[in-house]
């Protein structure tokens, strides 16, 4: 008797057996290999959804405020540009309230140029020494006290900082600016004729001081991030202790360098209370930086808007305007140099 069973047509394929693969199911699915995995499905999960939600609101609102800003300034400035009779850019007085109204920003953006500069030569390499100092060389019972006094020496008031500077800091430079006119009086950038010394580099030297703690804390974290594989390789081939933070250490952290003494620099720009206290403020552009005179742009603001009429703070509120895309370019050209060296630091080792 013929036991065999035969399939009847129509109702299935003989499975191969060698081939490994399954039979294709309804709906034309393509076949999955055996032993190959399936396919993941990528689930997202509520908290991930809150936090990238609250993370781009973040970043929009920041982008419209900024917006708003611009926009409020522009607005406000416009007005009394219009009706100026002074050059803006290259005027030497500021007669705002007078109708119509002269005036110009040349001594404010020489004396905030000059000052900040002057803060930052004087305050970004002493930064970076005592960030070096406290990361690399301090033992930790003498590195966590100093750091914590830098850390309270950025939360003084300015105008703590300013009384500091009109009664201890002004009274005590005149030694200082007669060395400098002995010296280097020659050059007319650093001659002293005597009197209090309400200078621009007495304000560079108090911004100085102010910014200090800023650049020190910032570039200290970045130090503090090194790989130690890295101070470890350069140690493993001889290397001294300086050629360590030479080769790896100051590298790896030049990007953060530039960002910490970028936001120093925005402080020293900013600075109101404490440039008003110790500058003896004049529309002037003195070529020495000893002589009293000179202008902020925060100062100017600070000290003539409780004075001024309506039009008045529309001229002030144009100066404004023109500090707040001064910081801008500042930052913009920061983080252009930041991308720019980015291949050579060790940021992305």
């Amino acid at each position: 008797m013929d036991m065999s069973i035969h399939t009847p047509p129509g109702t299935g394929a003989p499975h191969d057996q060698g081939s490994g693969a399954r039979p294709a199911p309804e709906g034309g699915t393509p076949p999955q290999q055996d032993g190959a995995p399936a396919p993941r499905r990528t689930v997202t999960h509520l908290g991930d959804r809150i936090f990238r939600g609250l993370s781009r609101g973040s970043g929009i609102t920041l982008l419209v405020i900024m917006a708003a800003i611009a926009v409020f300034l522009t607005y406000r400035a416009v007005g009394v540009l219009t009706v100026n009779e002074g050059n803006f850019l290259t005027s030497f007085q500021w007669n705002a309230n007078d109708n119509p109204p002269d005036f110009g920003i040349a001594v404010l953006v020489y004396g905030t140029i000059i000052s900040s500069i002057i803060a930052m030569v004087i305050a970004v390499p002493i930064a970076v020494g005592i960030a070096l100092f406290i990361s690399h060389y301090a033992p930790r019972r003498l590195a966590t006290p100093l750091a914590y006094v830098i850390d309270l020496l950025a939360a003084v008031p300015s105008i703590v900082y300013g009384l500091w500077g009109a009664l201890v800091l002004v009274p005590h430079l005149g030694g200082l600016y007669e060395w400098f006119d002995d010296f280097f009086g020659w050059t007319g950038v650093l001659s002293y004729q005597g009197g209090a010394a309400r200078s621009l580099f007495t304000v560079g030297i108090l911004l100085a001081i102010m910014i200090l703690p800023i650049v020190t804390n910032v570039s200290r974290e970045v130090f503090l991030q090194v790989p130690k594989m890295h101070e470890e390789a350069a140690l493993a081939l001889g290397a001294t202790r300086w050629e360590v933070i030479r080769m790896s250490v100051l590298p790896f952290g030049r990007s953060g360098i530039i960002s910490a003494s970028m936001l120093g620099l925005g402080r020293a720009l900013g600075e109101t209370m404490a440039v008003a206290t110790v500058l003896s403020p004049s529309f002037t552009i003195i070529v020495s930086l000893l002589d009293p005179g000179g202008g902020t742009f925060a100062q100017n603001i600070a000290s003539k808007f409780s004075e001024a009429s309506e039009q008045g703070r529309d001229a002030l509120i144009a100066s404004g305007l023109v500090l707040f895309v001064i910081t801008l370019l500042v930052n913009g050209g920061a983080r252009a140099i930041i991308a720019r060296r980015k291949e050579y630091s060790g940021a992305n080792a």
